[in-house]
């Protein structure tokens, strides 16, 4: 792992920030003014803060443990094995007048979703939040979602071309890495950057022959994108989703489709396959490969985790699996001790080398609220921004009770504060770098080249 000396700007901004947290009297709820405890820690943004100050609260560090991580989070290449990059609010006016115009809710939402992936690049306002979040965060690189759910290349290319357009627009203090190259340069200039990923493999699905079918891989990957999901949560002809309550596992042609992404050195990912699918992949894949964003189904077990013998397969590639910050998904408490007990339990079964942390969560602009607040409501006096359900999506129900609490203790910002938790459970500065990035960048290099 390359070591990096630490960026000459700030690992974090250290004004003062004073922080609305909620406190519970008797039966009543008061809102109390504090500040953070850790002055390393603080941002001045009361969003960041206050999810920080509950985070500290669960951890309960002391201050030679928060400089220590502070500093090793600074040094250290830190990279989100699967998330997003911080959100731009919505353009109320832009909203408003496509309503005026007879929009569709298709036609809004897929106008909302492009604003806030890309006003970060045309607005002031929205550009400093924007980076002072990616700098609260810490994290050098992101493998972003760049691809909607399913296998239609044309919805794949959406957010593909949204994130190449905000990457040319904010360069160089935002760029689209091309290689695990231009991810260490980054690191050593103290910039940021986004490793594209898909949440699907394109398939023109015209059925010809398997060569066709496959060709699409070559020029997504040529457009920036090295990493795919083989399912999203339901049955494609590669094989079966998550959601899927019977899980056939991986199709004939799904071997076709694994041994493809191999040779062109495009990553496999099966954190939305279903434990079958996921795990013939694993063994039918000859490169290493991950579970982008998942949990450990031997610790809490749940549909979007991933059974020990899908895990042990994928450590067998040399892969990893990226544990996400997802409060249902990791059950117990749900929160920043419950992240950590699925990073021990890989480390423990699996080895350090198999785990990294891939967040699957984002952050919002702070202006999000503002601008929703001037939108014109329908006549029944809902947001005219919402959409159906996407078939794809298939979330079977379950019954696990999520909290504010849960929430902001494993927000996208608070990644500093996931390494200090590393830090009080006895990592080695090693281990942690592993963790946080180290790991995933040898699984993208292990690929990349084919």
């Amino acid at each position: 792992m390359t070591s990096f000396p630490l960026s000459r700007r700030r690992f974090l901004n250290n004004s003062a920030g004073v922080v609305a947290s909620l406190a519970s009297f008797g039966s009543f709820q008061i809102l109390v003014r504090a500040t953070l405890p850790f002055e390393r820690l603080q941002t001045g943004n009361e969003t960041i803060d206050r999810n920080r100050q509950v985070a500290l609260d669960i951890l309960q560090p002391t201050a030679a443990q928060v400089e220590h991580a502070a500093e090793l989070h600074a040094s250290s290449l830190v990279f989100d094995t699967y998330g997003f990059a911080p959100h731009a609010a919505i353009d109320a006016d832009k909203i408003n007048e496509a309503v005026n115009g007879g929009a569709s809710s298709r036609e809004l939402s897929n106008l909302r979703e492009e604003i806030s992936m890309t006003r970060m690049a045309t607005d002031e306002r929205e550009r400093k939040e924007f980076f002072a979040a990616f700098e609260a965060a810490g994290v050098t690189c992101i493998f972003q979602n760049a691809g909607e759910e399913g296998n239609d290349p044309q919805r794949l290319i959406n957010r593909l071309a949204r994130f190449t357009y905000a990457t040319d627009l904010l360069r160089p203090e935002l760029s689209k890495a091309g290689s695990p190259d231009d991810i260490e340069r980054t690191k050593r200039e103290g910039k940021r950057c986004l490793y594209l990923t898909g949440n699907g493999v394109p398939l023109p699905q015209a059925w010809e022959n398997v060569r066709d079918e496959l060709g699409v891989i070559r020029i997504f990957k040529q457009l920036g994108i090295r990493m795919m999901h083989l399912t999203y949560n339901r049955r494609n002809p590669i094989g079966d989703g998550a959601g899927e309550p019977h899980d056939g596992g991986l199709s004939d042609f799904g071997h076709s489709v694994v041994l493809e992404m191999n040779r062109l050195g495009v990553i496999v990912d099966v954190a939305h396959s279903g434990w079958k699918t996921a795990l013939e992949a694993a063994k039918a894949s000859t490169k290493p490969m991950m579970a982008s964003h998942t949990t450990a189904a031997g610790l809490f077990r749940h549909f979007r985790g991933k059974p020990d013998d899908t895990i042990a397969a994928i450590c067998d590639t040399g892969g990893l699996v990226g544990i996400c910050c997802v409060p249902r998904f990791l059950g117990g408490k749900g929160n920043i001790s419950a992240l950590l007990d699925h990073i021990d339990y890989v480390v423990k079964r699996f080895g350090i080398e198999h785990v990294a942390i891939g967040t699957d969560t984002s952050y919002v602009s702070r202006f999000e609220k503002e601008e929703r607040a001037k939108i014109q409501r329908r006549a029944d006096g809902s947001l005219p921004l919402g959409a159906s359900p996407r078939w794809d999506h298939l979330w079977p129900r379950d019954d696990f009770q999520t909290t504010l609490e849960m929430d902001q203790s494993v927000a996208w910002t608070n990644w500093p504060l996931f390494t200090l938790g590393l830090v009080q459970r006895g990592y080695t500065d090693e281990a942690i770098r592993k963790i946080i990035g180290g790991n995933t960048l040898r699984v993208t290099r292990a690929n990349f080249g084919s």
